[in-house]
């Protein structure tokens, strides 16, 4: 068993085939858009709805298991919550990537210029990568 797996059974939330999948597609693929999450799901539960995909994602987001990363341009992405972080979307393929920022600074220059308490962030980065950038050539 993954250890977002087991992370979903800590939860609270109630283990089902449906939401096993959802995880072990997260795990495997990084982001997926509901419309992608569906397609894939739906390979192993042909009769899923894509209502059931939407009502299991809201609910392990509700819970904070799953984050959803919006992106200019694109369905928002879904993702396991593994805590603060910032993207890298290229723009050409919407190829995404998770990096890790020092946020903690950004986070008090944020508070003094704005007296608000600080609680997190959602930063999306926009560029091109390199696979499209060869294209470009």
């Amino acid at each position: 068993m993954t250890k977002s797996i087991e992370n979903l059974k800590k939860s609270g939330l109630k283990i089902t085939p449906q939401r096993v999948a959802i995880v072990e597609f997260l795990s495997e693929y990084g982001h997926l858009s509901i419309s992608k999450m569906y397609e894939l799901v739906k390979e192993k539960f042909p009769s899923i709805s894509l209502a059931t995909i939407y009502k299991n994602v809201n609910a392990m987001i509700d819970n904070g298991f799953l984050k959803e990363v919006k992106i200019i341009g694109q369905d928002s992405r879904y993702e396991l919550n593994y805590g603060e972080h910032s993207h890298v979307v290229c723009k050409e393929c919407g190829k995404v990537v998770d990096i890790d920022i020092d946020t903690q600074t950004l986070f008090k220059e944020a508070e003094e210029k704005s007296t608000i308490k600080v609680e997190s962030s959602s930063m999306v980065f926009y560029g091109i990568c390199g696979e499209c950038a060869k294209g470009h050539l």
